[in-house]
């Protein structure tokens, strides 16, 4: 086998920088959250500028130590797992903007751990 492929979803959701749920910021709480779920990974990314409904301009600058951007936090999975994550975020209340595309995926020259972990999700 050279390649897996799967189809499923992009899933972007966006939260402030500082935004924070039960003590946690969310953007961190979101990860730990998926990693629960077992989706086989996410990130975050700071945004180096970036707007919201109120369409005030932030910008990150390198002097800022604490800024107030955004950070998108993007997982790419199967539509199960990205279901259960929505529905987590829903029960516990929290208000964000998400984005859900569909998605081809893959690992080119997969390894035994990959193939084992295919056969685990599918």
């Amino acid at each position: 086998m050279f390649e897996t492929n799967e189809q499923g979803r992009l899933l972007r959701i966006y939260v402030d920088e500082k935004q924070t749920h039960n003590g946690v910021l969310l953007w961190e709480w979101l990860l730990e959250q998926a990693s629960k779920l077992g989706m086989q990974g996410g990130s975050a990314f700071r945004a180096i500028g970036s707007f919201g409904r109120h369409h005030a301009l932030r910008e990150s600058r390198f002097f800022e130590l604490a800024g107030g951007t955004g950070i998108e936090v993007e997982f790419i999975a199967g539509d199960e797992e990205t279901e259960q994550l929505l529905a987590r975020v829903r029960e516990e209340g929290i208000r964000v903007f998400y984005a859900r595309m569909p998605a081809v995926f893959g690992i080119i020259n997969p390894d035994a751990e990959d193939a084992r972990s295919a056969s685990h999700n599918g």
